[in-house]
């Protein structure tokens, strides 16, 4: 199972985090974003997949920050155009595209269908006023409408009480989890002893 931790800022964090086996790892380039990390890493990682969230920018823009950080995957979490995600992939990226579920309103299978095969990946994350996450899950069962073929990030308040849960849930495209907020002592700051136990858990403790 991929796993990704977002939200990473503190160089100290990001090494020790980026010991503890993880895939890929998300830098919020948004400045609405208290997780905000300005327009440059302060600490580059080396061990993992590096993910440059983005909301709404221009994908010039993207491009310079992508090429200044050396990020390999691009997130996008605004209301970017499938066109736009095509321009990214063109431009060599991998490229991620999310969507905010709501728990009292239907799978939004015909907006999601208008992106396949623009993305590489989807993130299905909990839909909040505010552009990221909320910290907050939504009912993952709503995602048993979901028929594309584009693999998707599980996201959304999952904790460390989360790992029964993950390891029950099923979908042909479920492929990894996205993890943020629940694992904080503060924002940008993981706390690495929780993540290590929860990671060997959903990796290592598996029937």
């Amino acid at each position: 199972m991929l796993i990704k931790i977002c939200g990473m800022r503190d160089a100290e964090n990001i090494q020790a985090v980026e010991q503890l086996g993880v895939d890929w790892m998300g830098f919020i380039f948004y400045p609405g974003s208290s997780r905000y990390v300005g327009k440059e890493l302060n600490y580059i990682p080396e061990k993992v997949k590096r993910v440059g969230v983005f909301v709404d920018e221009l994908p010039e823009r993207i491009g310079e920050i992508a090429s200044k950080n050396r990020l390999q995957i691009i997130q996008l979490h605004g209301s970017e155009s499938p066109a736009t995600c095509r321009t990214m992939q063109d431009a060599g990226f991998t490229v991620v595209k999310a969507f905010g579920m709501e728990s009292d309103k239907p799978f939004p299978a015909s907006l999601v269908e208008q992106y396949i095969g623009s993305c590489d990946y989807f993130i299905f994350d909990t839909r909040t006023a505010l552009h990221g996450g909320s910290g907050k899950k939504f009912h993952w069962e709503l995602l048993s409408s979901y028929r594309g073929e584009t693999p998707f990030l599980l996201s959304g308040g999952i904790g460390p009480d989360d790992a029964a849960a993950i390891r029950e849930f099923t979908h042909p495209q479920f492929m990894g989890i996205d993890l943020n907020s629940g694992f904080e002592t503060s924002p940008a700051i993981k706390e690495c002893t929780s993540l290590q136990n929860f990671i060997k858990t959903i990796r290592y403790e598996q029937d």
